[in-house]
């Protein structure tokens, strides 16, 4: 560790969650969003910080599509947590139409919305076409379209005369974060003063290195004295390594489906990987899957402590893909008694 780190436990820092309310083998939105709400109402009770749904498009294991409205039906079901985005994928989108929803649901919602902002499509070009309408929007006007947002909540940021409001937004404190899996949104926060989130639970190989382009390009802004980094990463928890790397599967298949061009909804645990993949695909999901952490409740905090000390994360969030719903409350209340001892 550098100088400047310092030794961080695992009870020193929040624990939150990030949901893609996954669709199961055999299993429909409808009970993937019941499971979500579920999920929430629990990790709530068991001290989780925050409840994060990302945006994605076009993949028959993802019902988190329209982000926005399942972000309103989890905060009605809680009370305290925090919910956002991890994230809104900002080119898909009208800055003044996000700036509107977010204003909704912080109205709705005071003080338990966050934004979480990815500049990626979150799916194919063809689904990215049928968003934006225009496939030259490929995210390079990121930071413009991320200025606009911020003036529709904050006007004293716009450039000039502002003609169109956004009613509700104006006025409105909605912490902002940018997401990222590469240097090019790490490096923004840090110029803007803004919250970070990295996605290690699918690019670890450059966890370390945008971490640290992050806080030595922050800036000091009325958002953030010093710079607030957190770090998703997959973590599948049971009473045993052996049962935990079993659900682990669940997550290796996906992965494995995608590496193929071949989506389906999320697959249930197989006893052995063997035969299911090649070594060539399995180094692939090995790099894209290398942070991600299957164990017992010791083997979990041995490897969550690691994984704090490389990253010096200021919170942790956890993505837990697993097939069966009452295992993956098991997984999140595992995490959640490490956090507390």
């Amino acid at each position: 560790m550098s100088a400047n780190q310092t030794n961080k436990r695992l009870s020193d820092i929040p624990f939150s969650v990030l949901d893609l309310s996954p669709i199961v083998a055999g299993g429909t939105p409808a009970e993937s969003f019941r499971n979500t709400l579920d999920l929430t109402q629990h990790v709530e009770k068991w001290g989780y910080n925050r409840y994060w749904l990302a945006e994605h498009h076009n993949m028959p294991f993802i019902a988190s599509s329209a982000t926005s409205v399942v972000i309103a039906h989890v905060a009605a079901g809680t009370s305290t947590i925090r919910v956002g985005s991890g994230g809104i994928m900002l080119p898909n989108h009208s800055p003044l139409v996000i700036a509107e929803q977010f204003g909704t649901l912080e109205s709705l919602f005071p003080g338990r919305i966050d934004l979480g902002l990815g500049r990626a499509p979150g799916t194919d070009q063809r689904t990215t076409f049928a968003l934006r309408r225009d496939i030259r929007s490929g995210g390079q006007d990121f930071p413009d379209q991320l200025d606009e947002l911020r003036a529709y909540f904050d006007p004293s940021l716009a450039s000039g005369p502002r003609h169109v409001r956004a009613i509700p937004g104006e006025g409105l404190t909605i912490p902002i974060w940018l997401l990222g899996s590469s240097g090019f949104s790490a490096q923004l926060a840090g110029q803007l003063g803004l919250p970070f989130a990295y996605a290690s639970h699918f690019s670890p190989t450059n966890t370390v290195p945008a971490m640290e382009l992050y806080r030595r390009a922050f800036q000091p802004s009325k958002v953030l004295e010093k710079p607030y980094a957190m770090v998703g990463v997959n973590v599948i928890a049971a009473d045993t390594d052996e049962e935990a790397e079993r659900l682990g599967t669940t997550l290796q298949q996906q992965f494995l489906n995608l590496i193929r061009g071949h989506e389906a909804p999320l697959p249930p645990p197989v006893d052995s990987m063997d035969g299911l993949w090649s070594e060539h695909e399995k180094q692939a999901l090995q790099n894209q899957l290398g942070s991600s952490i299957f164990g017992s409740p010791e083997t979990v905090k041995e490897k969550l402590q690691a994984f704090l000390d490389a990253t010096q994360a200021d919170e942790i969030m956890v993505v837990g893909h697993v097939f069966d719903h009452q295992a993956r409350l098991r997984s999140y209340e595992i995490v959640a008694d490490l956090m507390k001892s």
